[in-house]
């Protein structure tokens, strides 16, 4: 199970998913506790970007390149707002080894078939719903579709790999794992999954779960339970050599 401790940013600043705990820690030196950990595997999201209300491509340009110098190599990948070639080639160029769109596949078709195109090895499609139920534009919007509806689409497009963001509705909820195993079914594609990850024993259901080969976790999460660290094995991406 590939694990990828989780950054979300907004505003210059570490912000919790559900179920993390606010910290006073800046994005920078979280990072490199992490890479202090010898993590290989990273995720950032730009939370004002996916919002449409600024970005953090500065702060996460910085990112990239602490973990280009690492001692080991680290797989990064970036989520929130990439919507155009130029953003894409952008965080490609800063070293970025994967690259999320979400919004884009329900609001422009045309640039989704541009990006696949263009940067289809770089390229997750994302679907983020809670309780099957697809929403975007950073969970705001509800776009009137299921989630296996999407995966379909998402096939369709070429795609090589999707991320399942099980949007929570609570701290307590459990993992929507049945989501996730039949998206795996539908597409036959590699799955990540984040959103609801947000313990150990949610650790230990996801590695058991066929087709299910990686997850995103809040990174504050591995501030408060250091035991999660023992959960990141080393090893790059899914598809990268």
């Amino acid at each position: 199970m590939k694990v990828f401790p989780t950054l979300n940013l907004q505003q210059g600043h570490v912000v919790p998913t559900l179920g993390a705990h606010p910290h006073d820690i800046a994005p920078m030196e979280l990072v490199t506790r992490l890479l202090g950990h010898g993590i290989s595997r990273l995720a950032l999201v730009d939370v004002d970007a996916a919002h449409n209300t600024g970005n953090n491509r500065e702060l996460i340009g910085r990112i990239l390149k602490a973990c280009a110098t690492a001692t080991s190599p680290v797989c990064v990948q970036v989520a929130g707002g990439i919507r155009s070639s130029d953003q894409a080639q952008l965080f490609v160029d800063h070293g970025a080894s994967w690259l999320v769109v979400g919004t884009i596949l329900h609001k422009s078709p045309m640039m989704v078939e541009s990006l696949v195109a263009r940067f289809q090895r770089h390229l997750t499609a994302a679907i983020d719903a809670r309780g099957g139920e697809v929403h975007c534009s950073g969970w705001v919007d509800q776009a009137g579709l299921h989630a296996q509806s999407l995966a379909t689409k998402i096939r369709e497009y070429g795609f090589k790999r999707l991320l399942f963001v099980d949007i929570p509705s609570d701290a307590g909820a459990s993992p929507d794992f049945d989501t996730a195993k039949r998206i795996g079914e539908t597409t036959r594609l590699p799955v990540l999954m984040g959103g609801s990850i947000l313990t150990q024993e949610h650790l230990r259901q996801a590695a058991m779960l066929g087709g299910l080969q990686g997850v995103l976790v809040d990174a504050l999460l591995f501030l408060e339970d250091v035991r999660l660290l023992d959960h990141l094995p080393s090893g790059m991406c899914l598809d990268e050599h």
